[in-house]
């Protein structure tokens, strides 16, 4: 895996979508694989949103909804949206209360693809 494209694809997002403060890649079992974080805690975050994906994906699956794309939280302070990237990584974005999810959730979709084909070659 080409750690420094990874890193790139984070920062374009975080570049093109005013209001997101962080993002990471993790495997979907919670090891971090990159950060572009200021303030949380890369480690924690990367395992918090494994933990988020597979509930999300045992929630979909129980529901008959199909495949996961995305869960999305929403806190007083902001946002966290976990995405899957492919079968075995996932994308994590903070973003403060402004962000515009709809706006996220359409820019992100490149950059999963991208990551998906960066993680799982």
């Amino acid at each position: 895996m080409d750690k420094e494209a990874v890193l790139k694809e984070l920062t374009a997002l975080r570049a093109d979508v005013p209001g997101v403060t962080e993002t990471a890649t993790a495997s979907v079992d919670g090891m971090l694989l990159v950060a572009d974080t200021d303030e949380a805690r890369p480690d924690v975050l990367a395992a918090l949103a494994a933990t988020t994906l597979g509930l999300g994906k045992s929630t979909g699956h129980e529901t008959g909804m199909g495949e996961l794309r995305e869960v999305v939280v929403r806190c007083a302070g902001g946002h966290i949206v976990v995405y899957a990237v492919g079968k075995k990584a996932l994308m994590v974005v903070l973003g403060d209360e402004g962000l515009d999810v709809a706006r996220l959730h359409v820019r992100s979709r490149t950059t999963v693809q991208n990551l998906a084909d960066l993680v799982e070659p």
